[in-house]
């Protein structure tokens, strides 16, 4: 339902035409790009706790120490890695020429695009819309933001930010529900980037289609988790319960599925209930557990273990709740199930919840080969301290990023690009890779004086036939 907040749809194309408009009359510099960064980080720091209760409010509660690292710390450190890097990043760059053109010099200059799009998510709603953003203006480009109507608390308060640290022409917000966001992604921009589920991430696509708008997806599926035979049991069940139960398992990244020897199946299972017991001894008004973001999530998980009950698969609670309490309150806890059949819906989807199958394989090459018969992943999570077979493993696996002997943490590197392959999506971003995603490298050849390709010009014969012999030789 709308709100007096939503952006009437016929407001879009004007607005972008504003932002192209005061694009084209004054390209950002890099003191421009520069200053709008440092405000941008003023502002965004003041606002911190605003935006913390902001997020909490829209997902009913939210552990406000995972909003301070995920959806805080991940844009602060952003910001400062391009205002580090950018004045090196936006040099040209000199390419060398064969020498059958010299005395000319070549170089690469990276141009700003224009007008950005984003279509950000409700799952880390200030971080996926403020990294991009950041992104994108330190590539010298104005912005054209749409953030998630499933936080709209979250949304307003992205809003007054940028509208405090930008004037209108530079930054925009448009707020609204799926039939603006249709809307949104079939304006003309100069590039679109869209993070969410890989079916709206096709829509997203096609609706760009007409107006060959380069996008980059941040799509989803399903990230493995695989535990070498011999890797300690414990410290595996710790690093992946951090990666899968942070935000209450609504994370992109997050492990989606558990690969573990058939022999240490049980073990691994009672590693990560002692280990979940120590982190959540109970869920009901624990500040650390998130809950899921609203109604119609919490229905699909439970639909997925419904599924799984009735047809008799182990489904094992490892912080048991009364079930009235967990619905009337949307706390799933956190839930394994084991060794579900491929054609179950928690193996089908990509789960985006606190439910974590765990299944187990014979051989370490079996569970490569089920790896890669499905859709490549956003993550792959390998546990092994054999360099020899992790090279094994890592030779034969495409995935969007790889983290080893951990969870998540390739994701919080600005200095690595982030972005899927595949199913899982197209395109990268985060530091140097945003900057790139977001710019034209344009070649520029500037010629000589003299140039001995003068000398060749019709009439074709002479000294013209002994060059083409020469350069065709």
């Amino acid at each position: 339902m709308d709100t007096p907040t939503d952006t009437p749809p016929a407001e879009l194309t004007a607005t972008l035409r504003r932002l192209r408009g005061a694009w084209q009359a004054r390209m950002p510099d890099y003191a421009q790009r520069r200053d709008d960064l440092e405000r941008l980080r003023a502002a965004f720091k003041a606002k911190l706790p605003a935006m913390s209760a902001a997020i909490a409010a829209d997902f009913g509660h939210r552990s406000p120490h995972e909003s301070a690292i995920a959806d805080g710390m991940t844009v602060l450190k952003e910001i400062d890695h391009l205002l580090a890097h950018l004045k090196g990043w936006m040099r040209p760059r000199r390419r060398m020429l064969s020498p059958l053109f010299w005395p000319a010099r070549a170089e690469i200059r990276y141009q700003p695009l224009g007008v950005v799009g984003v279509i950000s998510p409700w799952n880390y709603p200030v971080n996926l819309a403020l990294i991009p953003l950041a992104d994108a203006i330190a590539a010298g480009n104005h912005v054209y933001l749409k953030p998630s109507e499933h936080t709209p608390r979250t949304s307003l308060c992205l809003r007054e930010l940028l509208a405090e640290v930008f004037p209108a022409d530079r930054v925009a917000v448009a707020l609204g529900g799926p039939a603006l966001a249709a809307a949104f992604a079939g304006l003309p921009f100069d590039h679109l980037l869209f993070t969410g589920s890989t079916a709206v991430g096709r829509k997203v696509m096609a609706a760009a289609a007409p107006n060959l708008t380069p996008v980059t997806l941040e799509l989803g599926g399903k990230s493995p988790a695989l535990i070498a035979e011999g890797y300690p049991l414990a410290r595996a069940a710790a690093r992946i319960a951090s990666g899968k139960w942070l935000n209450a398992g609504q994370t992109c990244i997050a492990p989606d599925y558990v690969l573990v020897s058939q022999g240490q199946r049980d073990a691994f299972v009672e590693a990560l209930r002692r280990e979940v017991g120590a982190r959540y001894p109970t869920l009901v008004d624990n500040p650390d557990y998130t809950r899921i973001v609203n109604a119609g999530q919490y229905r699909r998980l439970r639909g997925y273990l419904d599924e799984a009950q009735a047809r008799r698969l182990p489904v094992i609670e490892l912080v048991p709740l009364d079930a009235a309490l967990s619905e009337g309150r949307r706390i799933l806890p956190p839930t394994l199930v084991l060794d579900p059949p491929d054609d179950t819906a928690l193996m089908r989807e990509e789960i985006f919840g606190p439910i974590l199958p765990v299944c187990g394989y014979r051989s370490l090459d079996e569970a490569l080969a089920y790896v890669q018969s499905h859709e490549r992943p956003l993550a792959f999570y390998l546990f092994d301290d054999d360099r020899a077979r992790r090279e094994k493993v890592l030779a034969r696996i495409v995935a969007g990023g790889v983290t080893v002997n951990d969870t998540l943490m390739h994701n919080a590197q600005s200095c690595l690009p982030f972005g899927g392959v595949g199913a899982s999506g197209m395109g990268h971003y985060h530091g140097h890779a945003g900057f790139l995603a977001f710019s034209k490298p344009m070649p520029v050849f500037r010629q000589a004086r003299f140039a001995g390709f003068d000398l060749f010009r019709p009439p074709y014969r002479g000294l013209a036939d002994r060059l083409v012999k020469l350069l065709t030789r």
